[in-house]
């Protein structure tokens, strides 16, 4: 029986970890670790699989790739994501848009919208299995390709029935951006939102504005010399080369909960000089963890989401797209909040689905 299960990511905005049942075969989606610093992966979902998968190369989705690779199992990735696996790493490269077939099974992948060489992944099993890893159509740097029918779906729900679109996270944000004086800290993942949110802010307050640190930097270098991108995003190129970041109103820093990087450095320096609060303000944009709530407690320290996962109106229209049956909304808190919502499909949680 052909059948798949959420072994970690539902309930919470935790590890993601899928375990795909072939019948004589066992394949696990992703491997994470976090987002939160207790959130560990647990190397038991590990027993008896053959591969390991994954979407795109955030913590949540790879930081357990290590347990993989001292396993000996081979790591279907992007040649993107490839790059953030441990060296003894066993890859076999994916495409971020194609088809492939493994032990005769037919997997495509697509552009994810979410992060560089991020994919989702559809099954050709059953009647389909889509599994979107974190997902966006509403990036304007990172494209996103239309994934074929499936019956059954995994979704990224992160912001469960939030419905707010990006324009109004936009306006939003540039409400908060316009009334804070001095210098601003935007804590990112570099392969993530560092470069639509520089596209952003060098549109509306020019490029002298913006400065991005060396892991910004690297990765959107690499960002750049890729196919696939819009041609607009080549507005950032004068960033790439700019001198100390000290000077720039808006500073784009790795890593997104300010925990390490330049983030933290920023974030210390700032609170030890007494800056912090007055001349020198935070503003985190994504998921937050204990240690990023914790800056947010104190004056100097902000929250204003952008959005790099689906508002429940595109996670409604993907399952219409999908002709789905049957699906799982991953990366919540509250999944059972959607057994009330009217969907026209069944929801899984926690027991095996069969495909």
């Amino acid at each position: 029986m052909e059948s798949v299960r959420l072994l970690s990511g539902i309930g919470d905005k935790g590890p993601a970890c899928m375990r795909l049942d072939l019948g004589d075969r066992i394949w696990l989606l992703d491997c994470g670790f976090g987002p939160e610093a207790n959130a560990h992966f647990n190397p038991d979902w590990l027993k008896g699989a053959e591969a390991v998968f994954i979407t795109h190369d955030h913590i949540d989705h790879i930081g357990g790739a290590s347990h993989a690779v001292e396993a000996g199992l081979p790591i279907y990735a992007t040649a993107q994501t490839a790059k953030a696996l441990p060296p003894a790493a066993q890859v076999h490269l994916l495409p971020e848009q194609g088809e492939s077939v493994i032990d005769g099974v037919r997997l495509t992948t697509g552009r994810n919208g979410h992060a560089m060489g991020g994919v989702w992944m559809h099954f050709d099993l059953g009647e389909g299995l889509f599994y979107s890893g974190d997902w966006s159509e509403e990036s304007d740097w990172f494209p996103f390709d239309m994934p074929p029918p499936a019956a059954t779906a995994i979704l990224d729900c992160s912001y469960h029935l939030d419905d707010v679109p990006q324009s109004e996270r936009f306006a939003a944000l540039d409400r908060l951006l316009d009334g804070l004086h001095g210098q601003v800290l935007l804590p990112v993942p570099p392969s993530g939102r560092a470069g639509e949110m520089a596209l952003h802010l060098i549109r509306r307050y020019g490029v002298e504005s913006v400065m991005l640190d060396p892991e910004c930097r690297a990765a959107l270098s690499a960002a750049l010399a890729s196919p696939g991108l819009s041609p607009d995003v080549q507005e950032i190129t004068p960033l790439l080369a700019r001198g100390p970041m000290d000077q720039a109103r808006f500073l784009i820093c790795d890593t997104p909960n300010a925990d390490g990087g330049a983030a933290w450095g920023y974030v210390r320096a700032w609170n030890e000089s007494g800056r912090l609060g007055r001349d020198a303000h935070v503003v985190f944009t994504g998921h937050m963890t204990a240690h990023a709530r914790g800056i947010c407690s104190v004056p100097g320290g902000y929250f204003q989401r952008w959005n790099v996962h689906p508002p429940l109106r595109d996670q409604v229209r993907m399952l219409e797209r999908l002709g789905a049956k049957r699906f799982a909304p991953a990366f919540c808190a509250q999944p059972e909040d959607y057994l009330i919502e009217d969907l026209g499909v069944e929801i899984f949680l926690h027991d095996p689905v069969r495909l």
